[in-house]
């Protein structure tokens, strides 16, 4: 098609009109597909089938990018869109923002037009007329109208029918297919629980329960998310739902504050699969039981990452505009594959992969980049943080230290542009800041020693049960989040475990072998020696110390190869992203004394 400055304005508005129909058509197909994602989560969970709900969420994170890419596709092969001039694009604009006054997504539907733009105009977005910087529709009290249609959140009165009966049917509308071991006494714990976190509570006129219409799936787990109302109390209500021996369910605790649920959506798990119609109503339900808890980060966590990235974005300028301090190199070892920097005032680091990494790092960027995805598509156990993942990212030159510059200029000088008051970065990662453990070792009490090596063994032992080798085992490599989780979070050396061999160090051949600083034994590429890690994780007596006490099977090749032979075997490993002391089976061990417990089906 011919450029759009030479048609007549009538046609050109019907052209804008017609581009923002086929973008918001896009979007639909899109958000229609991470819907049916949600549906198809249910399924696989009633039928405990681990390994396709471990594939849906895949195939859900990569979904977004798909539709994109369909959207441009259709674009240029209709309209020739790399040719539409300003003003149709400002036309486009405008219409596309009527379209979306009665839309129930139009914050998300606006981040699609944004990215569909920024592949079609490439650099010449920084031309705000055309994308959605700010929103331009508003979210506020946007709910289903449909007849049919269930609502964001039911609400339940206990005063009427009692606690125990509220309880029971919160759960039973939810109307899974698998039976329950024995609901009765699940809700009686959920009981004592209560009153062992808010003693005996006198009940208010307003004493009510609040609880999101869909469930929260993901890995093996289903979640019932509320909140609490009685006077001026407002207390989270999560209800984890787990499969038990034969084939039927049970409610696994049940989570009453919000330092748990900061965990449980913390950037280092995996996106929930949540069938929502109007998701900034669940953000903002959600927000009522964190509210420390930024917009941005809640919709990456219900798996929509790129309205979190465009939120982060967003929350990155407006921070910028109100303070005055200047980005700078990240403190602590310096790494071979990125420059690491950060903003002291916020809480983000930003990496940038080199132009070249020295000895005896053997990879290459296309690599490391690989090395990110897996990650972002693996189901990461709340072990490996989560990244936000830009292009061209332009930052005020005078907000980044000259260390800063030189390093970017020395280093990674083919990722870096100068552009007017402007440093543009063409790729870059953003990861939440966490202490590096190192350091956390070297500064901290024997307490925190002790609690650190812990947290790293059982992070370890955690990947492991993930299929992901970390590589790079030095306690450089993990950082401690702000809730005291050791969580790894550099990537360019994992390896899926079931991909290397695991070895046992061969006896020694004489004196001479054993004081060699090289092996004596032939090193395959994927083979890996975990009595060998003694050497770099053990320097510290105080560290050795506490290692030895709580992880003493770590160094012992036995450990590695059973996770290894379970995940080849078929195994899913259980993972509980709360204290498995809170289970209602370990918390009243009694109540499941019972030989033989009856089957509850869901009406």
């Amino acid at each position: 098609m011919a450029a759009m400055k030479h048609f007549p304005k009538l046609l050109s508005s019907q052209i804008g009109f017609d581009v923002a129909q086929t973008m918001l058509d896009g979007f639909n197909r899109h958000y229609r597909n991470f819907c049916d994602a949600a549906v198809r989560a249910r399924t696989f969970f009633e039928a405990a089938d681990w390994h396709a709900l471990q594939q849906l969420a895949r195939e859900r994170i990569a979904s977004y990018d798909d539709r994109v890419k369909e959207c441009v596709a259709a674009l240029e092969d209709e309209y020739d869109a790399e040719s539409i001039d300003d003003e149709v694009w400002q036309q486009i604009k405008l219409h596309y923002i009527g379209l979306l006054t009665t839309h129930r997504q139009p914050e998300c539907a606006e981040t699609f037009f944004n990215s569909v733009c920024c592949k079609i105009l490439h650099r010449s977005y920084f031309n705000n007329d055309f994308i959605f910087v700010r929103p331009a529709i508003s979210t506020e009290y946007i709910e289903n109208d449909e007849p049919a249609a269930k609502p964001t959140y039911r609400a339940y009165y206990p005063g009427k029918d009692g606690l125990a009966a509220t309880l029971e049917r919160i759960v039973t509308n939810f109307q899974l297919e698998t039976p329950f071991e024995d609901l009765g006494r699940d809700v009686d714990c959920i009981m004592q629980t209560m009153l062992d976190n808010f003693g005996v509570v006198e009940p208010k006129p307003n004493f009510q329960i609040h609880v999101l219409s869909s469930l929260f799936f993901r890995h093996k787990g289903a979640y019932i998310v509320g909140r609490i109302i009685n006077g001026d109390l407002l207390a989270p209500f999560v209800v984890p739902i787990r499969h038990v021996d034969a084939g039927r369910l049970a409610l696994d605790t049940v989570l009453l504050g919000t330092e748990q649920l900061l965990i449980l959506f913390s950037f280092s798990h995996s996106y929930f699969l949540v069938d929502m119609e109007v998701p900034s109503a669940y953000v903002e339900f959600l927000r009522t039981i964190m509210p420390r808890k930024a917009k941005g980060e809640i919709y990456t966590s219900l798996g929509l990452q790129k309205q979190g990235k465009n939120l982060f974005y967003r929350d990155l300028l407006h921070h910028l505009s109100h303070s005055s301090d200047r980005f700078i190199v990240a403190p602590g070892i310096r790494g071979m594959v990125m420059i690491v920097f950060t903003l002291p005032s916020y809480p983000y680091v930003f990496k940038v992969i080199k132009d070249s990494f020295p000895a005896p790092k053997e990879t290459t960027r296309d690599q490391v980049v690989a090395k990110y995805q897996l990650v972002k598509r693996h189901d990461r156990l709340g072990r490996l943080a989560d990244t936000l993942e830009y292009s061209s990212v332009a930052l005020p030159l005078a907000r980044l230290d000259e260390a800063l510059v030189r390093e970017l200029r020395t280093l990674a000088p083919s990722m870096i542009e100068f552009e007017g008051d402007n440093l543009v970065i063409r790729h870059v990662y953003i990861e939440r800041r966490m202490v590096p453990l190192n350091l956390y070792l070297q500064n901290g009490s024997d307490e925190e020693i002790e609690h650190g090596i812990r947290e790293y063994g059982n992070a370890v032992k955690d990947l492991l049960r993930a299929n992901i080798f970390p590589g790079d085992m030095l306690y450089k490599n993990f950082g401690v989040t702000r809730n005291g989780r050791v969580v790894f979070y550099d990537y360019d050396e994992i390896e899926y475990l079931t991909d290397c061999n695991v070895r046992a160090v061969p006896t020694a051949r004489h004196e001479e072998d054993e004081l060699s600083g090289e092996p004596w034994y032939p090193v395959g590429t994927h083979d890996i020696f975990p009595e060998t890690y003694r050497t770099f994780l053990l320097g510290d007596p105080r560290v050795k110390r506490a290692f030895l006490a709580q992880h003493a099977d770590f160094f012992e090749p036995a450990l590695w190869q059973e996770c290894r032979a379970r995940l080849i075997a078929g195994e899913v490993p259980d993972c509980f992203p709360y204290d498995t002391s809170i289970r209602f089976s370990v918390r009243y061990p009694e109540r499941f004394a019972r030989d033989e417990a009856p089957a509850v089906r869901v009406a």
